[in-house]
C-alpha cells in the first residue's frame, strides 16, 4: 500500500486550503469497497462540493466556489483530485428511451461458479451499462438497452447465456423511467 497527499494548493478565501484529499493507493480489486473501506478521505468542503455537483452536474466552478468559500481555481482543483480519485464522474445521464432506443431492462444472473469472473464478461458486453454484485435469489444483476426485442433476444441468448457459468437469467422490461436521483448526500 502506498500513501500520498496530493499536494494542497493556494489558500482560497478564509484560510482553506486548494485540496485537501487524502488518497491511499491499495492494489485494484475487481469489485468496489464499501464505504468502511473507502480509499479516500474526504472533509467536509470535499463533502460540499460533491453535494453541489450531485443537485446540479453542471454548476459553474465560480458558484460553487461561492456556496464552499473557495475561489474558483480551488474548486476546479478540489474536483479534478475528486474525478482522479475516482470518487465522483461528470457525465450527462439520459433516458434511452428518449434518446430512439426501444428498450431498457433489467438482466437478474444466477451463477455457477465464480461470479466475479461472470460478472467480467457481462460488462464486457457493449449493449449493458450497468453491472453489480448482488446479495439474494440472483448474484447479478444488469441494466441494458437494446434498439427492440429481437435486439435483447440476441444479447441474452448469443451473448450472455453463452457465458460460461450462468445458470439462469430472468429478464425485467422497463416500462418507463419513474425516478432518477442522484442527490443522496455524502456521509
Amino acid at each position: 500500500m502506498v500513501e500520498s497527499r496530493r499536494p494542497a494548493g493556494r489558500k482560497a478565501a478564509g484560510g482553506k486550503e486548494g485540496v485537501a484529499l487524502k488518497v491511499i493507493r491499495r492494489p485494484l480489486a475487481p469489485d468496489s469497497q464499501p464505504a468502511g473501506a473507502s480509499a479516500v478521505i474526504l472533509d467536509d468542503v470535499a463533502k460540499d462540493i460533491i453535494t453541489q455537483l450531485q443537485e446540479d452536474g453542471r454548476r459553474s466552478y465560480s458558484a460553487i466556489g461561492r456556496a464552499v468559500g473557495l475561489s474558483e481555481a480551488a474548486v476546479r482543483q478540489r474536483v479534478r483530485g475528486l474525478v482522479d480519485a475516482n470518487v465522483i464522474q461528470i457525465v450527462a445521464v439520459t433516458d434511452p428511451l428518449r434518446l430512439g432506443f426501444g428498450l431498457v431492462a433489467f438482466v437478474a444472473v444466477r451463477v455457477n461458479g465464480d461470479i466475479r469472473q461472470v460478472a467480467d464478461a457481462i460488462a464486457a458486453i457493449d449493449e449493458i451499462d450497468y453491472v453489480v454484485l448482488a446479495a439474494g435469489r440472483f448474484d447479478i444483476i444488469c441494466e441494458v438497452v437494446c434498439e427492440d426485442n429481437q435486439h435483447l433476444l440476441r444479447l441474452l441468448n448469443d451473448q450472455v447465456r453463452t457465458i460460461p457459468g450462468v445458470a439462469e437469467l430472468e429478464t425485467f422490461i422497463s416500462l418507463g423511467l419513474h425516478k432518477q436521483t442522484y442527490t443522496w448526500g455524502t456521509r
